[in-house]
């Protein structure tokens, strides 16, 4: 209901702007919705001299558009001001809240003007809700140019969005609204309401914080400090105490989830214990399952530490164990352990690149045998046809290694496994190329490189 009350009021908000008055009793935010694009804050790689979107204004035309950002960064805003700017019909929809009729009745709106010599820019929010075979309604009308097309989301529209409709539109990403804007909105919220914020220096630093990126909440956060009585002023931890704390911005099923497990993963991978230790933060703060985290953690040592640290494998599933056994909040200390752990090993990919190109060349080679002498002769046939002749049991050997072939009769030796030398693998790279020598002096042949 939250969301259908906040679509409302946009509405009976853009029926007072055409008439040029606030509403009554107007939330702060919607009194200080930028009048121009210029007082759009945070977007100038957009709507600044030599911006994008800014040269389609200056050249007269509108193009269909993606905006793509998280909440509270402008995208109605800027729509609405481009069609200002234009000279274009505003007409808005939301994807939520819209079904087919709705677009039919839009479209139909739209076809009316054209025939009339008006253009319309058709805005969509939360245009990612619709389903597939309704994005591709949109295609003719945007072919035709019945309506230029701008749609926002909060998702990725490469993994939201029809191809068919990215293709006739220019994707625009928004940026978070950094401390500088976040400042500038404040600034103006101050100059409208005619007084400072009372708050002291650290408690506004601590406001641009808790906003994390969202000028709208920012905004809605300064409407409950004005409302305070006259006199008080408060410090970070008089702010706490009446703002709650906004649970960060961070969906397990969409992109977010996949930017920030990435972080987590290649951080650790370059060796970077700090940045790790803070996306793994990230990710537990934004709700994500433990276990998941964990499961990832066992995956990073074997992937990208394998026989470099071979203790890292038996670290990450320890703190799997112990986050089963403690539960949180003491077993995310062990995740934590684990973390650090694996950023700060030495790091080989070693045994997953030798996995995959002993998978391929087990795929080439189909059904190749073992070579007689390592199979096993349980029957009197199989001895006679000569299984296991010759075997020779390593341990029991003078060196302690045969040298013996292992692989299938016909296929030539090839080199999986090469550690390079970082970690537990410098002694492996010295015993490895001890026995290739010993190999190669009792089979009188050198191996081949895969």
């Amino acid at each position: 209901m939250a969301g259908h009350s906040a679509y409302l009021w946009n509405q009976m908000s853009d029926l007072f702007e055409a008439s040029g008055i606030h509403p009554p009793d107007a939330p702060l935010a919607d009194r200080l919705r930028p009048r121009a694009l210029d007082q759009v804050v945070g977007q100038d790689h957009l709507l600044g001299q030599g911006g994008p979107i800014r040269r389609m204004i200056d050249g007269g035309r509108l193009g269909s558009m993606i905006l793509w950002g998280p909440p509270g960064t402008g995208k109605t805003t800027i729509a609405r001001l481009l069609a200002q700017a234009a000279g274009y019909q505003f007409q808005q929809i939301s994807a939520v809240f819209s079904g087919v009729a709705d677009l039919k009745k839009a479209f139909e709106t739209a076809r009316t003007r054209r025939a009339a010599g008006q253009s319309t820019l058709l805005f969509v929010d939360e245009i990612h809700r619709f389903n597939r075979a309704q994005q591709d309604g949109f295609l003719p009308f945007v072919e035709e140019g019945i309506v230029t097309l701008v749609g926002a989301t909060t998702e990725n529209p490469s993994f939201e969005l029809n191809g068919a409709l990215l293709s006739r539109s220019q994707v625009f990403v928004l940026k978070r609204l950094d401390d500088a804007a976040l400042d500038q909105l404040l600034d103006r919220a101050e100059a409208h309401m005619g007084r400072v914020l009372p708050v002291d220096a650290d408690a506004r630093q601590a406001l641009s914080v808790l906003a994390d990126g969202d000028g709208r909440y920012l905004l809605t956060l300064a409407e409950t400090l004005f409302a305070l009585p006259d006199g008080d002023t408060l410090d970070v931890q008089g702010l706490a105490g009446l703002l709650q704390k906004r649970a960060p911005a961070y969906d397990k099923s969409r992109e977010e989830h996949y930017n920030l497990i990435s972080a987590l993963h290649k951080s650790v991978r370059g060796s970077d214990p700090d940045a790790a230790l803070y996306w793994l933060a990230r990710m537990l703060n934004g709700g994500e399952d433990p276990l998941y985290l964990a499961r990832r953690i066992v995956r990073m040592a074997v992937e990208d530490i394998g026989e470099a640290d071979p203790l890292s494998i038996l670290v990450a599933n320890a703190a799997k164990e112990t986050y089963d056994f403690l539960g949180s909040p003491e077993g995310e200390l062990a995740l934590a352990q684990a973390v650090v752990h694996l950023a700060t090993a030495p790091k080989s990919t070693a045994v997953y690149e030798a996995y995959k190109a002993a998978a391929r060349a087990a795929r080439e080679t189909g059904s190749l045998m073992p070579p007689a002498h390592i199979r096993n002769a349980p029957t009197k046939l199989m001895k006679q046809l000569g299984y296991g002749e010759g075997y020779q049991y390593d341990p029991h050997t003078e060196d302690g290694f045969s040298g013996a072939n292992y692989f299938p009769d016909g296929m030539e030796r090839r080199i999986f496994y090469a550690p390079r030398g970082e970690g537990h693998e410098a002694k492996l790279r010295e015993r490895l190329d001890r026995w290739a020598a010993m190999r190669a002096a009792k089979q009188g042949d050198g191996p081949s490189a895969e």
